[in-house]
């Protein structure tokens, strides 16, 4: 890829799901997105939401992404 010439992307959404935080969260939705979808290029964090457990105590992380990739 060239940058400075023109390119086109599009944008799709996804939701990231971990009991390791925020980041790992982000991380599986980039894989997984990486899995289905060719020349991915950048992401853009859109909420961050989580479970709370009966303890009190954070038990999940809940991230939703808008993840981009190049039109062929």
């Amino acid at each position: 890829m060239t940058y400075g010439q023109g390119r086109t992307y599009k944008k799709v959404e996804v939701i990231g799901i971990s009991k390791g935080g925020i980041e790992d969260a982000i991380q599986q939705a980039v894989s997984r997105a990486q899995k289905s979808l060719d020349k991915l290029s950048w992401f853009e964090v859109q909420e961050v939401r989580g479970h709370i457990g009966d303890d009190g105590k954070v038990n999940e992380y809940q991230v939703v992404l808008k993840v981009a990739f190049e039109l062929k």
